[in-house]
């Protein structure tokens, strides 16, 4: 067993599955989109075959839309390329515990070609390319991810069946920091609680939110990758777990014409000794490289947009005095701003208000990690704390559709030097194919207006 409760080492497995306590191991990556595709492997045949050596999978998990549609415009995944096999290799420093299945464990892969090499526009090598950018100046990012998600008391095939609407709220008020409201749906939340405990996970909080029915269940702050592995793995798990309770949570930006869910990420960076480094002697206990660091992020924020906000129905959340920003801002505490400081001394971090729950963490965290070494190869100023409502000032303003976010990205220049032109096209092209699904669609809305009054 690993120094974390949960986690495990090679030698642990073998010695549980020759125990008959392990019998099922997920080999998981994670898709464009954020989710854990993969497979379920026998423990024997995990031991003597995948740990060593990975296992394939066609490469259109890295090239389909959200209902795994084969389409049109990637070039690393194609009819004409005869849509092969990728390979899921395993990085065994994630080996893990699942407990709310029986007798199974979960191994995070990497993405690879069949000889081994990287698939530069998988997520998790995006943000290790980024990271290992750091490691050259001798830094360590360490982040954390707030999830927001509504909870629902219909199952997730009620929900499908109703064509989710008319569903029942898990509460039906406001229940944001109220242990009464929680208290209802405990159950729910303990469970998922102690099973992401159980797998590895740090948990730390658990409240209420304001939209009916709302819940955040937050985690300890880790390395970078280990807060994306464990976003990802917390995302599916809570998932699979409401279902066993004949229940269904979203993580989707915005349910409704209220509050939407959010995924605030709280960032800094450390040095290889472990020093917060973001702490000095300038203005407001920053350093130099705390300064040029937040500037670059205030900087490339509207052209890297579309990496917090990759969906259609990401920019409903973008909506003025409803603490998903609007304006491109940084501020200390102000939770107006996009971009907002807190903390002090080792503490000291700034927290990224503008992703919602469906973000890609891996993607998020790359983009937040070249913004902010572009602020520090180029010395960028830093712009005064905005202090007030960013809703209602002049500051510059996050894309508001999509497609202003595509072409913002389209047109950016430092994303391609910063991410490579492979990444850029990659995700381009994925706005394009979420844009045509949506201008082909008609919607409720539409029938409701249309139907008989027009």
């Amino acid at each position: 067993m690993g120094s974390t409760p949960g986690m495990l080492d090679l030698d642990t497995l073998r010695t549980m599955v020759d125990a008959g306590e392990i019998d099922t191991v997920l080999v998981a990556i994670t898709d464009m989109q954020g989710r854990l595709q993969g497979k379920r492997c026998g423990a024997r045949y995990f031991l003597e075959e995948v740990a060593g050596h990975g296992t394939e999978g066609c490469n259109y998990l890295m090239a389909v839309d959200v209902d795994m549609n084969t389409v049109e415009g990637f070039e690393m995944s194609s009819w004409e390329r005869g849509y092969g096999d990728l390979l899921m290799h395993p990085d065994l420093d994630t080996l893990r515990l699942i407990p709310w299945f029986p007798a199974t464990a979960l191994v995070m892969c990497d993405v690879q070609w069949l000889d081994g090499s990287a698939i530069p526009v998988a997520p998790r090598q995006v943000l290790k390319r980024q990271l290992e950018r750091l490691d050259d100046l001798g830094l360590e990012a360490h982040s954390a991810t707030e999830l927001e998600f509504m909870l629902f008391n219909d199952t997730y095939e009620e929900a499908f069946d109703r064509g989710y609407r008319g569903l029942d709220n898990g509460n039906q008020y406001n229940i944001d920091y109220s242990l009464l409201g929680t208290g209802r749906v405990e159950p729910l939340l303990r469970d998922i609680r102690n099973s992401m405990t159980g797998a590895g996970l740090y948990v730390e909080t658990a409240k209420g939110e304001c939209n009916p029915g709302q819940h955040e269940i937050g985690f300890r702050y880790e390395t970078a990758l280990a807060t994306c592995d464990n976003h990802v793995l917390y995302k599916t798990g809570a998932k699979e777990i409401a279902a066993a309770h004949g229940k269904s949570i979203t993580f989707m930006a915005k349910y409704d014409e209220r509050e939407g869910n959010s995924c605030h990420i709280h960032f800094s960076l450390r040095s290889k000794a472990g020093e917060a480094v973001f702490a000095g002697d300038e203005e407001h206990g920053f350093s130099p490289l705390m300064q040029h660091f937040l500037a670059g992020q205030v900087e490339h924020l509207h052209e890297l947009a579309y990496f917090f906000a990759p969906n259609v129905n990401s920019y409903k959340r973008f909506v003025p005095g409803s603490f998903a920003p609007t304006g491109i801002a940084w501020g200390l505490d102000n939770r107006t701003c996009a971009l907002r400081v807190v903390g002090h001394g080792e503490s000291l971090r700034f927290e990224n208000r503008v992703p919602g729950g469906d973000v890609n963490p891996y993607l998020a965290t790359a983009a937040m990690i070249a913004a902010g070494l572009d602020g520090v190869e180029r010395e960028l100023p830093l712009d005064a704390a905005f202090g007030g409502n960013a809703y209602t000032s002049d500051v510059a303003k996050m894309p508001t559709t999509l497609r202003d976010a595509r072409q913002a990205l389209a047109d950016s220049s430092f994303a391609r030097k910063a991410l490579g032109d492979d990444v850029v096209d990659h995700y381009l092209n994925a706005a394009a194919v979420e844009l045509t699904a949506f201008d082909a669609a008609v919607t409720t809305w539409e029938r409701e207006r249309g139907f008989e009054r027009l």
